[in-house]
């Protein structure tokens, strides 16, 4: 079966060609799935939500570069004790096949060792020490409440900065995958302001998956998306629409738009959580046409 995401046709079915997609280690059973649905070489991001799951991390890109895909492993900071602890994940994570991460500060309330933020990661050289070339960052167009309610909205454009700074600096490829959103007016927003400071990485937007409406204010509370959340709540006040798949036609199109007419802005393609799962993820990509 061919996948879904090679389809071309409208400016809508090309830019899904760019996709990435998201798994959690346990995902990696869906494999046999994603080999037959997805593009060969696709950007498979291997997400760590447990600080204990890194074994099946591990294995999870393994796995993955096998089967010819590009896996790319979370790097959280705050699920890494020290710099040992450091040495041996990159270490592994690259001879399993990855020289792609996104590095990031981690969703956990404290750190479980002496890092809490992605710069400091990086810092270390840790990632090219082990052939790793290409360094994602976390993007946040919504703001992210765990940082601003304690630093202001100003930080996550000086994190940015500084990130970027560094990944220049040292000769890396670099990219800012973001948070999962509903709207592409927001995302266009926050790119201009990011190329008004400087910030000229490639943008990967973070779409969901058809999900129902209760799923995704579930995801949308879990991960804190601000306006987001509160735009899809309204939504679920209508009982039909509660009942139903949502699908995100409207937001992927709009992000095309602004893809291929503005491309100044970086927009480079969707990275796709299937929330609602694989199934109803493939099946709705087949539909764009």
């Amino acid at each position: 079966m061919n996948a879904p995401i090679t389809a071309a046709g409208s400016s809508t079915a090309s830019f899904l060609r760019l996709s990435s997609i998201e798994i959690t280690p346990k995902q990696v059973e869906k494999l046999p799935l994603l080999k037959d649905r997805l593009v060969p070489g696709c950007r498979v991001f291997v997400a760590l939500i447990d600080a204990g799951d890194l074994t099946g991390q591990i294995e999870a890109v393994k796995q993955l570069k096998a089967a010819g895909f590009q896996p790319v492993p979370h790097v959280p900071a705050r699920f890494v004790k020290d710099e040992a602890d450091l040495r041996t994940r990159i270490k592994a994570l690259a001879e399993a096949g990855s020289d792609t991460m996104l590095v990031l500060g981690g969703g956990a309330p404290e750190p479980i060792g002496q890092y809490d933020a992605a710069i400091q990661l990086m810092q270390t050289g840790v990632f090219q020490a082990n052939g790793v070339t290409r360094l994602g960052i976390a993007g946040h167009p919504e703001g992210n409440p765990d940082i601003t309610k304690v630093h202001g909205e100003a930080v996550l454009l000086t994190a940015l900065k500084e990130k970027q700074a560094y990944i220049k600096a040292h000769g890396l490829d670099g990219f800012i995958a973001t948070q999962f959103l509903f709207e592409a007016g927001p995302v266009t927003e926050w790119a201009k302001a990011l190329r008004a400071e400087g910030i000229d990485l490639p943008i990967y937007v973070g779409i969901p998956g058809p999900a129902t409406i209760k799923t995704l204010v579930k995801y949308a509370a879990m991960c804190g998306v601000g306006n987001s959340a509160r735009f899809i709540r309204k939504q679920a006040l209508n009982i039909t629409k509660l009942l139903s798949v949502n699908t995100p036609d409207d937001f992927v199109a709009g992000l095309a738009q602004v893809h291929y007419g503005q491309p100044q802005l970086g927009i480079a393609g969707p990275h796709l959580y299937p929330f609602g799962g694989f199934d109803k993820l493939f099946d709705w990509l087949a539909t764009v046409k």
